[in-house]
């Protein structure tokens, strides 16, 4: 729901953003917004689909529904809690770029691979077609296929909208390090990946806000322009709103990329689609389209998961569930975060979406509940980095732990630079804070090389120039090395100091 109405701000002002429980429905009251000075491009849903005779029938088809939408929020009184920022200027977004498909009903498309589990893959896709077969025919020599796999598949239904059949098969075990050939459903056009390394170094590409824009077609570009292992995207993937034949786009325009490297990905506040009554519980389209391994590492939600590679711990956590001490979400992190064995996984790295700490204006204060309830006990593990998005924008901060700069503490970034419809959060706090190192309202991309079980190397690529230029760099340390933090958990003091070169 909150993302539909951000689709439309000129209907509605969206005010603050509370905690959101499963299994309740949520009362909103829906205002008309004040003129609200920012640059802002809106959404014309008319302009989604005519491109083509073919996006023609897409609009026609999905006309109606989208008029019930708008009509039902501008018609009851439900008070929303989702804050929108009056105060900050937005540049101009780039145009929506809507990928048209070209192939038949029966092959695949949004094609795109993910990890599951120790050496396997999972292929997810898509047809028209009901009746293709959920299976992969794989090896490692192109066009020579000596195994195949059959898995599940799924579909869903929103308002009008009826999904095609989407194919979820987990192939393997795969060898590491190694280029494998495959082909879905019998049908269509030949895919390859390559599998990450089976230690270090890897090279992790991380994208938060990603969208479907001119600039999501940039920064998909840079990231292109330079091979990587995995691609980490900390929540906001379609920006569809709830429109879900941007659910299909998104996944044509990712193709490309998504088929070649494993796309792991976390939910963001444009992944909700909430409808009252009829969509109480949200996250339909990104849970049936976005299938990752969590039941592979005990969770009970798609929302939130871990998994090992390479050496790294990775854990994606859902900040629009419940993170209560109570919570499902909190007593699995508890559980995972104290199997972690640093021996074999020296690094631990986390993404989310909305930032626990934030020097912009934009989406101010958002993940404080958050950082409330869990934060203890990332800093009681030894949490090396987190990752966030949400915030159109670039920050990296120092060691922190409790607003306070601790050298135990995790390294945050906020990289929600993708290339969202949205524009950028342009306005920072000033002065700066002591505790942010560098930031940058820029669109973008981030390269984290862990080399070895000690170092690393995070790198921010700004896009806005012709080639990828590399705005800020800096060489972290895990903190598997340093004896102090593991001999000492109790509270650290108020002076405690880091070294800003290399943290």
């Amino acid at each position: 729901m909150f993302s539909l109405m951000q689709s439309y701000p000129k209907i509605f002002q969206l005010t603050y953003l509370t905690p959101l429980k499963s299994n309740f429905l949520h009362f909103l009251n829906l205002q008309q917004a004040p003129r609200i000075h920012f640059y802002y491009k809106t959404p014309a849903p008319f302009r989604y689909f005519a491109a083509s005779k073919m996006e023609k029938k897409q609009w026609q088809k999905h006309f109606f529904p989208l008029l019930l939408t708008i009509f039902f929020f501008s018609t009851f009184p439900y008070k929303t809690s989702l804050a929108l920022q009056d105060d900050y200027i937005r540049q101009p977004p780039g145009k929506v770029v809507v990928t048209p498909h070209h192939r038949s009903q029966s092959d695949p498309q949004q094609v795109h691979i993910s990890l599951v589990g120790k050496d396997y893959m999972r292929i997810t896709w898509i047809t028209e077609d009901k009746g293709v077969p959920s299976k992969v025919d794989y090896g490692k020599i192109s066009g020579k296929y000596n195994a195949m796999a059959e898995g599940e598949h799924t579909s869903y239904h929103y308002f009008f909208y009826s999904s095609g059949k989407i194919h979820h098969v987990t192939i393997g075990p795969l060898e590491p390090g190694t280029t494998y050939y495959y082909r879905c459903g019998g049908h269509g056009p030949e895919f390859s990946f390559k599998t990450p390394p089976p230690t270090f170094p890897i090279e992790f590409v991380v994208v938060g806000d990603l969208g479907q824009t001119e600039w999501t077609a940039s920064t998909l570009a840079h990231v292109d322009s330079k091979d990587y292992d995995v691609f980490l995207l900390p929540g906001d993937l379609s920006y569809a709103d709830a429109q879900q034949p941007l659910w299909d786009s998104f996944g044509r325009l990712v193709e490309p990329y998504a088929s070649r490297r494993p796309w792991m990905v976390t939910e963001g506040n444009h992944e909700i689609e909430i409808f009252p009554i009829i969509y109480p519980h949200g996250f339909q389209a990104y849970n049936a389209r976005w299938l990752m391994p969590y039941e592979e590492s005990g969770s009970t939600s798609n929302l939130y998961y871990s998994f090992d590679v390479a050496g790294s711990h990775i854990i994606m956590l859902g900040s629009y569930t419940d993170f209560d001490e109570n919570s499902d979400q909190y007593k699995w992190l508890e559980a995972d975060l104290a199997k972690v064995d640093r021996e074999k996984t020296p690094w631990v790295i986390m993404l989310l979406h909305a930032p626990w700490y934030n020097t912009n204006s934009a989406h101010k204060g958002e993940g404080e509940s958050m950082r409330k309830a869990m934060e203890d006990l990332l800093y009681e593990a030894r949490v090396d980095v987190v990752f966030a998005g949400h915030v159109h924008a670039y920050e990296r901060f120092t060691r922190i732990y409790n607003k306070k700069a601790d050298p135990c503490g995790p390294i945050y970034i906020t990289i929600g630079d993708g290339g969202n419809r949205e524009g950028l959060a342009l306005t920072f706090e000033n002065p700066p804070s002591e505790l942010s190192l560098y930031r940058e309202p820029s669109f973008g991309h981030g390269r984290l090389r862990v080399i070895d079980e000690t170092r690393a190397h995070w790198s921010w690529h700004r896009n806005n120039d012709s080639d990828a230029y590399v705005a800020d760099e800096v060489w972290l340390e895990s903190l598997t090395t340093s004896e102090s933090c593991w001999t000492n958990t109790e509270d650290r003091s108020d002076d405690s100091k880091v070294n800003k070169d290399e943290l």
